[in-house]
This record gives C-alpha cells, sequence and structure tokens, in this order.
C-alpha cells in the first residue's frame, strides 16, 4: 500500500529537473569497456538524484503527524459528545426546576432565583463553548438557546410578581390565615361558589399565570389551545387538553389526566382527527372535542368516548370574518354555567358577532342574538353566565376587555378592564365555569387568569 502511494505522489516529490532524457545524457556521462570475459561494460553518471529518499522520509513523519492529531480529535469529539449529554440531562433536571417554580412559586427565595439564573447563563456558555468547538450549526444549539433564554424569562417574570421576599409574604399570610379563620362567615372573604352566577359582571382580571411552552416545545407553534374539561365526566374532573401547530388548524389533540401531568408533557391519550380542523377556537365540554372545520364552514364535533363525529353548518356563518389577531378563527366555541355556545360573524349582520346558544344533544342551535362588536376588529372573545366579553389590542403588552353583551337582559355594554399579555398575539380565550379561570393560549404559551367579579 505505502509503495502504490510512494508511486503515485513521486511525480509530485521529483522536480522535474531532476528527470534527464536519455538522448540528452552527454558522452562524458557514458563509458563502456570489454570484459576480460568479451562482456560490454557500460558505467553511467547521473548529475541528480533521481529518487528523493530524504523527502519520502519526511512525507512519512507528516503522515504520522497528521494521523495522530486526527486521532486526538476524534478522541476529543467523543469527549464534547459525552459532556452534551451531561449537560442535556443537567437542563432537563433544570427545566424541571423552573416547571415546579412555576407551579409553587412560594417554595423558592430570593437566593433560589438567583442561583437558576446563573446556572441559566452557565448552561448557555456552556453550548456556546460546545458550539465553537466543535464549529457546528446544527439546530439542537439553536433549540437549546432558545429552551435556555425561555426559562430565564420565565424564571425573571415570576420573581417579579413579589416573590423576590417570600419570607416577609410567609408572615403576613399566617396573620391573614388567622383573620379568615375568625372570619369564616364573613362573605367578603368566601370564594365566590363556582357554578353560581351571584354577581354582576366582571370586575377585574389577574396578572398573567405563565405555565410554560407548549406540550410540543415549539416556539413555532404559535397557534394553538388549552385548558380544562368545561363540563367533566365522572372520573376525569381534573383533565387537561391541548392542541397547537404552526399555522391556524388542528390535526390533534392531547389529553392530561391532571395539572402535574400537563407539566411534565406526559399525555395518557392522543387523538388524531379524522376529519382536520381550522382555528384554534375548540374547547373539550362533556369529554367531547368541539372545533371547526372548512369546506364547507361547518361545526364539528369527537366524542372522545365513542370515536364518533358529527358536524352542522350554520348557514350564515361567514368563513371570510375572523378575529384580528389570526385568520380562520371563523367560529368560536365557548362554554359557561349555562352550558354550550359558538360564536360567528355574520355578512348578514355586517360583520358583528352572534351569539348562538347549542343543543349539546342535537347539536344545532336554539337561540341567536346580534351583537354591537365588529369581529375583525375583536381580538377574541367568551363566554361568562350568558354574557357575551369581547377583547380588543390596547399596545403590545395589554389588550381591554371593551364590550359586553348579556344574553337574559338583551343589554349590551361598553367597558375597559385591561389586562397584562405575555405575548402581544394570543389565539384562543376560553373561560371554564369549573374553577371560574380564563385559558389563553399566548404565542405558543399556557396562560391563564383569574376573573374577580362585582358583587351584587
Amino acid at each position: 500500500m505505502m509503495l502504490q502511494i510512494l508511486l503515485l505522489l513521486l511525480p509530485a516529490l521529483v522536480p522535474s529537473s531532476a528527470w534527464i532524457p536519455v538522448e540528452d545524457w552527454g558522452s562524458g556521462n557514458v563509458t563502456a569497456s570489454v570484459g576480460g570475459s568479451g562482456s560490454c561494460d557500460c558505467h553511467v553518471f547521473l548529475p541528480d538524484t533521481t529518487f528523493p529518499a530524504d523527502r519520502v522520509q519526511l512525507m512519512q513523519e507528516v503522515t504520522r503527524e497528521l494521523t495522530l492529531n486526527v486521532d486526538i480529535q476524534i478522541k476529543k469529539l467523543g469527549d464534547f459528545t459525552g459532556k452534551l449529554g451531561v449537560y442535556l440531562k443537567d437542563l432537563a433536571a433544570l427545566t424541571d426546576r423552573v416547571e415546579v417554580l412555576e407551579s409553587s412559586p412560594d417554595k423558592y427565595i430570593k437566593l433560589d432565583f438567583e442561583l437558576l439564573r446563573i446556572e441559566l447563563r452557565e448552561f448557555e456558555a456552556l453550548v456556546t463553548q460546545l458550539k465553537d468547538t466543535l464549529n457546528s450549526n446544527s439546530p439542537l444549539f439553536d433549540n437549546l438557546y432558545i429552551e435556555i433564554r425561555n426559562m430565564t424569562h420565565i424564571v425573571n417574570q415570576l420573581e417579579s410578581y413579589d416573590k423576590s421576599n417570600l419570607e416577609v409574604i410567609r408572615a403576613e399570610f399566617a396573620k391573614l390565615q388567622k383573620k379568615l379563620e375568625e372570619c369564616q362567615t364573613d362573605q367578603d372573604f368566601l370564594e365566590p361558589d363556582v357554578g353560581n352566577c351571584n354577581h354582576t359582571g366582571i370586575m377585574s382580571l389577574s396578572k398573567p399565570t405563565v405555565v410554560q411552552m407548549n406540550g410540543n416545545l415549539a416556539p413555532s407553534y404559535v397557534y394553538g389551545g388549552w385548558g380544562r374539561d368545561s363540563n367533566p365526566v365522572r372520573g376525569q374532573e381534573t383533565m387537561y387538553f391541548y392542541s397547537g401547530d404552526d399555522m391556524p388548524a388542528s390535526y390533534y389533540v392531547y389529553l392530561y389526566s391532571n395539572y402535574k401531568e400537563l407539566l411534565q408533557r406526559t399525555h395518557f391519550k392522543r387523538h388524531d382527527l379524522t376529519h382536520d380542523g381550522m382555528g384554534n377556537n375548540y374547547i373539550v365540554h362533556g369529554n367531547t372535542f368541539y372545533y371547526q372545520i372548512n369546506s364547507p364552514l361547518r361545526m364539528m364535533k369527537l366524542n372522545m368516548t365513542s370515536n364518533q363525529y358529527e358536524s352542522r353548518v350554520i348557514p350564515a356563518a361567514s368563513d371570510l370574518l375572523s378575529y384580528n389577531y389570526y385568520p380562520y378563527q371563523s367560529m368560536d366555541f365557548a362554554a359557561d354555567e349555562s352550558g354550550l355556545w359558538v360564536l360567528y360573524a355574520s355578512e348578514a349582520n355586517n360583520g358583528l358577532i352572534v351569539i348562538a346558544k347549542l343543543d349539546e344533544k342535537s347539536f344545532g342551535v336554539v337561540e341567536e342574538w346580534n351583537t354591537g362588536a365588529y369581529k375583525q376588529t375583536t381580538a377574541n372573545a367568551f363566554m361568562i353566565c350568558e354574557v357575551m366579553y369581547a377583547t380588543r389590542t390596547v399596545d403590545l403588552t395589554t389588550d381591554e376587555i371593551f364590550y359586553s353583551y348579556n344574553t337574559r337582559t338583551g343589554e349590551e355594554q361598553h367597558l375597559s378592564i385591561p389586562f397584562t399579555k405575555f405575548q402581544e398575539k394570543y389565539s384562543s380565550l376560553s373561560y371554564n365555569p369549573q374553577d371560574r379561570r380564563l385559558y389563553m393560549y399566548n404565542s405558543g404559551y399556557y396562560v391563564s387568569y383569574g376573573v374577580k367579579f362585582r358583587k351584587e
């Protein structure tokens, strides 16, 4: 093998000046004589060495050095691969810590927040070192950067929500708990009864609770929806659902047995939709997935117990009229204390939102109301106690509930109830009467709000 290599490299190793054609050999360079046995002895003198042995030796030494360097780099690559595996495990453990922090922020003090930030900075530095050392443009590194920065943002946001001095908060909480025990019969200190409508409407929304990124861990999945079953069947009272994609469509729905499983992204069931959906204003009600499909525009429901599909057309509903933030949000399903609803816009009603009450068994429209909210300037809408509330943009970080329509009285009101957004746009916003919270899918993140009502 080495001889073959030398033969191939010989023309390059020996300069052209070392090769002297026979016809150029001078007479002084060739001598001949007749031997004793009558044989002819010829002697040739060549002025240059025709085979550069010293260069071949140098080439062999260089080859050995290159081989050694390659072995060293391969070993380094193996070491870096092992380190990357360790870093990924550490990052997963840190993710679990952040998720616990999101669900129970009172378990940590200010030092824990700072330690989390230090660890996150160390992870980012390690990822940068690995990327530079390996000289790689792999999307794996980009995904790691995104995950680290998302967790950093969440940690900073959680700390800003008055969690930096938790020892003082705990002491104040103990005092408040004692007062609560003394005032158990005072209605002002009691949580309103879930399922009742003993109030006169929304007073305010809480700060957003940012749960985490979507179940696919995909920042590009800005379209989606999540929440709880608004009318759970027996044994599934704690069930959550999620569906998302990088386009305003629905192809599947994940089911999680409880909040912890949602945080761990461990679904117990996945339904792949036989009929693909469009839009993201879907809900789960009575273990049934209600969503919109197009061609033609119609309502669709999937009974997730029997796996049976059923659809209905609302002739007046227009597929050209969507909410302000995203396209294809033509039908918005909602549930409240009184049952199931769908909100849509009609060209006959000049693009204003129409409220339709649905019968769950027949899947038909029972009654309809025309509102004064123009759908294409509305960000989203939801139902609470037979009242529709509509939202709109204020600025990049703030929206407001600006309009309500009471289906019991036919009364409409123009409101100004501002609330903070985690990200600029959201593809779905729905109310759940089981816990009196609003569930928002906010540019790929699970976000929820507590609702405070005015007393009668």
